[in-house]
């Protein structure tokens, strides 16, 4: 069952930048919030992926560079805003 979803106080420029997203893939902005919303809720959260990484370098005794882990981070957070 689907539920409604309101979110206060977004900044403008925040909205024009999604509505300007969606747009490029031919998207209401509703379609792609919540495409966007689905796709955050299907991956892991960066806690659950180190957690996972420390399990399975633990159990099979690997290490793991540093940078895959902050590659996994930074793709769980998603791209950074643009600077003002």
């Amino acid at each position: 069952m689907a539920v409604t979803i309101t979110v206060r106080n977004v900044p403008e420029h925040v909205r024009d930048e999604l509505k300007a997203r969606a747009e490029r893939r031919g998207q209401s902005m509703q379609e792609f919030l919540r495409l966007e919303l689905e796709r955050i809720a299907s991956k892991p959260s960066s806690e659950e992926s180190t957690r996972q990484i420390r399990e399975r370098t633990e159990g099979t005794g690997t290490h793991t560079f540093s940078s895959v882990i902050v590659d996994i981070i930074r793709e769980d957070r998603g791209p950074l805003p643009p600077y003002s």
